[in-house]
């Protein structure tokens, strides 16, 4: 039972991995095309940095397992996030549309993370929960951000979008 329940553990860690290739692809993208948004701005490279540092993180977990990371899994989140960053670039919105995805991609990641922490105590891996503790923190922290903040974002690309629209029309 153990054996599957460590093959199960290991894929999950794989698929985190992936995710956070994913996560840190999406955000690059959105980094590269917000130049009206500072503070959105300034954020997303923070969490950028963080995400290179969980994605450490889970090759860690997953060497300590004596496997190695999944670069099928890799690819395919980074070419899902390619694909996210180039279906925003044709939307005047994509501020406002990629903080709403990026708020329900963080949950995705926090339910991650939880049940990761699950395993690992399953498992007995008390350095596999650590380090999922201390990545789940970082993404309940820009999910707590986003949702601070995306009312205010939104609120400023409204009044953007009126002041573009009044430029427009003289």
């Amino acid at each position: 039972m153990a054996t599957d329940a460590r093959a199960h553990l290991m894929d999950w860690l794989r698929d985190a991995h992936a995710m956070e290739q994913q996560a840190e692809t999406m955000l690059k993208a959105q980094a590269k095309r917000i130049e009206h948004y500072p503070e959105l701005h300034a954020r997303i490279e923070q969490h950028i940095e963080e995400t290179q540092g969980q994605s450490a993180l889970l090759e860690e977990c997953i060497q300590r397992l004596h496997g190695s990371t999944s670069g099928f899994k890799d690819m395919g989140g980074k070419m899902a996030a390619t694909a996210q960053g180039m279906g925003g670039m044709f939307t005047s919105d994509e501020v406002v549309k990629g903080g709403s995805a990026s708020y329900a991609f963080e949950h995705f990641e926090i339910a991650n993370y939880r049940a990761l922490i699950g395993a690992a105590d399953y498992l007995g891996e008390p350095e596999i929960r650590s380090a999922c503790e201390r990545i789940l923190k970082e993404e309940e922290a820009m999910a707590k951000w986003l949702e601070d903040n995306l009312p205010a974002v939104t609120k400023a690309f409204l009044e953007r979008s009126e002041q573009e629209d009044t430029t427009a029309k003289r």
